[in-house]
């Protein structure tokens, strides 16, 4: 062949090569019109059905020289970068994204700002138990500088025989308490129904890792204009997450925050593994505030501290922990819960590494 041949047919390659990504472009620009009609009719991304049609349709008209298995690798690769591409476009939308809204999202509890670059520090006992309990927690609390208090009202358990709360009784409790120490309140519910009632004696709605697909609730807790501390669910992908936070945005109420809880693995040195780097990758792709519950994420009062520490090297906008005025008797979760003496040490700890 002929160097003269030789250019000749490289040049030809390179206008096949043109015509090619112009039809490509074609066919992408194409995917996403039907990626938008697809999230408009709720039909899912993927269809394998589809799919091998249009495979089965290609090798049928394939007159070489490319085999048919080489033929449905190439395109099986075109078509994922084209699902890749619906999916992206489909984050891009989504109300809690980054690329929807730059600004951070920030939450005001009284003097307290959450996710406005200073991070918070949020405790309290796991169950409100009584009045007298909740008190003990909420003055030392107080003394400490602390603004926002953590009380369970509503427990769900694993099991049916456990402690399942005072529920409207441990509102009320918490609402005497923290008009009392002048605190911000977050609590837990479970019942939609309860939602609107709760906003009368709380500052927070807590969504917890059990509820995070309880898709009615997140419903009911965005129709209201209380803020929600959102849990991460026990086997959640950050995904399945960052949606069930889109539950609550897109039905108005915009005032959402993400808890990281820790995610249930094989691991049984913890309560649960948290998962550290979901801090950075929420900050990233969402505008909501990030916080870290140490306390169910370990399950280990050692390693609170240092778990709080990386939390907050992490960029989390604050960290939870739970106290107890005397944990040995308490109703729920009693190993993990810090004593008051034990939180002030922990805080003690945290504050000292200057990222609290």
């Amino acid at each position: 062949m002929s160097q003269g041949r030789l250019e000749q047919l490289r040049s030809e390659l390179d206008a096949v090569n043109l015509q090619l990504l112009e039809l490509l472009s074609e066919r992408a620009r194409i995917a996403q019109e039907i990626g938008q009609e697809k999230q408009k009719q709720g039909v899912p991304d993927f269809d394998p059905v589809r799919e091998k049609k249009m495979l089965d349709t290609l090798v049928e008209h394939n007159q070489g020289p490319f085999d048919n298995e080489t033929v449905r690798h190439l395109f099986k690769q075109i078509f994922q970068a084209s699902l890749k591409l619906q999916q992206v476009d489909h984050k891009k939308h989504l109300l809690v994204s980054r690329k929807k809204k730059q600004e951070d999202t920030l939450i005001q509890l009284g003097s307290t700002i959450i996710g406005g670059g200073t991070p918070v520090m949020i405790a309290g006992p796991c169950s409100v138990e009584s009045y007298e309990q909740v008190r003990q927690v909420a003055a030392a609390l107080k003394e400490a500088g602390m603004t926002v208090m953590r009380g369970g009202a509503f427990k769900p358990r694993t099991s049916p025989y456990d402690f399942q709360g005072l529920g409207i009784e441990g509102l009320k409790i918490l609402k005497e308490v923290a008009s009392e120490f002048g605190l911000k309140t977050i609590s837990e519910i479970v019942d939609p129904a309860h939602i609107e009632l709760a906003c009368e004696y709380i500052d927070v709605i807590q969504i917890g890792a059990r509820n995070m697909q309880n898709f009615e609730l997140l419903k009911a807790a965005g129709d209201v204009q209380t803020p929600v501390l959102l849990k991460r669910g026990l086997a959640a992908t950050i995904d399945e997450f960052v949606h069930a936070a889109e539950y609550i945005v897109s039905r108005g109420n915009t005032q959402v925050m993400l808890i990281e809880r820790g995610i249930r693995t094989y691991e049984k040195a913890t309560r649960n593994t948290l998962d550290i780097s979901a801090v950075p990758i929420l900050k990233q792709e969402t505008h909501l505030p990030v916080l870290v519950d140490v306390t169910h994420s370990t399950g280990r009062k050692d390693i609170l501290a240092p778990c709080a520490r990386a939390a907050l090297a992490a960029g989390a906008d604050g960290v939870m922990v739970e106290v107890h005025p005397d944990p040995a008797t308490a109703l729920s979760d009693a190993a993990q819960q810090l004593n008051i003496p034990e939180f002030h040490d922990f805080l003690a700890n945290v504050k000292k590494s200057g990222l609290l």
